[in-house]
């Protein structure tokens, strides 16, 4: 990963079994470090981070955003997330940002020949949100779209407080083939840039192709 703005460029992902995957993240990304050493030299690339992108904050309110991806990791780990990306930009002179993750999960034993189907179906027994199936250029897909609240630890915050936040998001599940489920998500806490991010996010995962390791293309089958 680099910590540098992504221009418009392929990004690429290779899973179990030989399963690569690859998409187009468009200009105006920033990826998050997910290859540190250690934990200095996360906390260093992620202060160079937070200079780049945010070039006219004074160093405190750098550092804070440093502090701020940081505090994300642990749920980047939980999670298996092997891409992270954000964006930061204005709508109608509002300040808005969004990221995108992309991960892989083992895919459930039971999802048997239809694993879009099962996936859907699992969706909206857990109620997460508009749950939907989608054919992909790559295959059938699922698509889910919703709101979460998290906490935004009080060492973060102005007041000193946990301050909740709420998060609106779109979620598309691809199974493949050798067992595991392509998930990639984006989400934005600014109500305001939801349009543009959602077009956008629609770019990215109409982007996705998949290979084997022969560099053939794949199609997943539904």
């Amino acid at each position: 990963m680099t910590t540098e703005t992504a221009e418009t460029a392929q990004r690429t992902l290779t899973g179990s079994d030989g399963i690569e995957v690859r998409w187009i993240m468009p200009e105006g990304f920033f990826e998050l470090p997910l290859e540190a050493d250690d934990l200095d030299e996360l906390a260093d690339q992620l202060v160079s981070l937070a200079k780049q992108a945010l070039p006219g904050a004074d160093e405190e309110v750098q550092l804070q955003y440093a502090a701020m991806c940081a505090a994300h990791y642990d749920e980047f780990i939980e999670a298996g997330v092997q891409y992270a990306g954000f964006v930061n930009t204005e709508v109608d002179e509002i300040r808005c940002t969004a990221t995108v993750n992309v991960s892989l999960m083992d895919l459930d034993e039971r999802a048997g020949r239809n694993p879009a189907g099962f996936l859907a179906t699992t969706m909206r027994h857990l109620g997460l949100g508009q749950v939907d199936e989608a054919q992909l250029p790559c295959g059938p897909a699922v698509t889910c779209v919703g709101n979460r609240a998290s906490n935004v630890d009080g060492a973060l915050t102005q007041s000193g407080q946990d301050e909740p936040i709420w998060t609106s998001f779109i979620q598309v599940q691809i199974p493949l083939s050798n067992g595991t489920v392509l998930v990639m998500e984006m989400g934005t806490p600014t109500v305001e840039g939801w349009d543009v991010f959602s077009a956008m996010f629609a770019g990215i995962v109409k982007s996705i192709r998949l290979f084997d390791d022969s560099g053939g293309p794949l199609v997943m089958q539904g």
